[in-house]
């Protein structure tokens, strides 16, 4: 029999269905001091060997106790999906790379939190299969240190399985990893790109405009400088005091790189380049009642193109370098947690997502998965390559989907 038809078996003759309702109470049942409780878990826990015995005695061999962790983890359709998978690409995810905020966790569908089903998987990643994770995220390093070790617990965390990718590339911290515990990435950056920056970071509050300086708090960052706002994510206050902060950041960039360059107009040629090369900043520039239209230099448009500037409306305004973005601390975490071969599945939301997703995809190097409320250009690009698209707050989804394809992976195809 092929794999398909064992695959096909499976779910035609036995009930998978009950099987992974097992399986979840069994894994997800929370800490309780009663012992009508812990028995009624004792006999979940039984039913639930009993199941997976039957399916493993129809299978005969090493493939029957994976055929019965997949059905115990998997549905058929995302079976079937990791079967297709496997092969379309002939092998399967060996890390996953994870963006958390509107990925593993989304706002509207979550309560902001990741849920103890999405938490309790990749668990199972890291210790059952040996995939190490790694945790992709524009938040500081402390933020992620502490949900990470609350939601996975501290002896994975520091297992050495599980690196961060943190500021969106500005740094990667692995624990247990020795003197490559912590790496900082913008410490190679050169003396022009590091020296606006950390001007900027050092007028950004106090030179700003009254409604920025009241409106506004300078985000906790080792490198980046992000503004965010002092209202409502996503309100008209949120919008207008971040439009006006983005012209700051955008004058002070202009300012910084003029002192270097000596350039007659710096704050102007800042405001042309980047509204130039991106619509949304153009838009902010226009209703915070400011202009964008002086020359840019050569010399300067090549500094500004080492410098990002983004702006995430009514959300945040923000200056990084170039040179430092997730794909760059995706194969750093990885060279540092020993993925020689990487082969990825990176889970994401964003553009800064979506250059990981590409750098995967340009170099064989994995597959891509987003939620549906996902930027268009990341909904474009993996519904071109494998139509991983999950609902709002459903990682979980594909998750058991990749966790199926680690399973199929190592059984024989014939």
């Amino acid at each position: 029999m092929t794999l398909y038809d064992r695959l096909y078996q499976l779910y035609a003759e036995f009930d998978t269905e009950t099987l992974r309702a097992y399986r979840e109470f069994v894994d997800l049942f929370p800490p309780l001091d009663s012992r009508v409780a812990l028995d009624r878990w004792d006999e979940a826990n039984g039913d639930l060997a009993e199941r997976r015995e039957r399916i493993e005695r129809a299978f005969a061999g090493p493939d029957g106790a994976a055929l019965a962790e997949v059905a115990a983890m998997a549905d058929r359709e995302s079976a079937f999906t990791a079967l297709d998978l496997h092969g379309k690409h002939g092998r399967a995810p060996n890390a996953l790379v994870l963006d958390v905020d509107e990925t593993l966790r989304s706002a509207g569908d979550t309560d902001n939190e990741i849920p103890r089903e999405t938490l309790h998987l990749l668990t199972e990643f890291a210790e059952e299969l040996g995939v190490p994770l790694v945790i992709c995220t524009g938040q500081t390093l402390e933020n992620v240190k502490g949900f990470l070790i609350q939601g996975l617990g501290n002896e994975l965390v520091h297992s050495g399985d599980v690196s961060v990718v943190y500021e969106a590339g500005a740094g990667v911290f692995t624990p247990g990893s020795g003197a490559d515990t912590k790496r900082l990435l913008y410490d190679d950056l050169n003396d022009d790109v590091r020296g606006v920056v950390d001007r900027v970071r050092d007028g950004v509050l106090h030179e700003a405009p009254e409604r920025v300086r009241r409106g506004c708090h300078l985000q906790g960052n080792e490198f980046n400088v992000t503004l965010k706002p002092n209202y409502e994510t996503g309100s008209d206050d949120a919008e207008a005091v971040i439009d006006e902060a983005m012209v700051h950041l955008l004058d002070l960039v202009g300012e910084a790189a003029g002192d270097r360059l000596d350039l007659a107009d710096g704050p102007a040629a800042a405001r042309a380049h980047y509204a130039d090369a991106d619509p949304e900043i153009a838009g902010a520039v226009e209703r915070a009642g400011a202009t964008a239209d002086g020359d840019v230099p050569a010399a300067a448009a090549a500094l500004f193109d080492r410098l990002e500037v983004a702006l995430y409306r009514a959300d945040a305004a923000e200056l990084a370098a170039a040179d430092l973005h997730k794909a760059a601390g995706v194969e750093a975490s990885l060279a540092v947690l020993g993925v020689d071969d990487p082969f990825v599945c990176v889970m994401g939301d964003s553009k800064s997502d979506l250059r990981v997703m590409e750098w995967a995809a340009d170099t064989d190097a994995g597959v891509a998965a987003a939620p549906e409320h996902s930027s268009a250009s990341v909904l474009d690009h993996v519904r071109a390559t494998d139509d991983l698209v999950f609902a709002p707050g459903a990682a979980a989804d594909v998750l058991r989907t990749m966790y199926a394809w680690r399973c199929l992976a190592d059984l024989d195809g014939e």
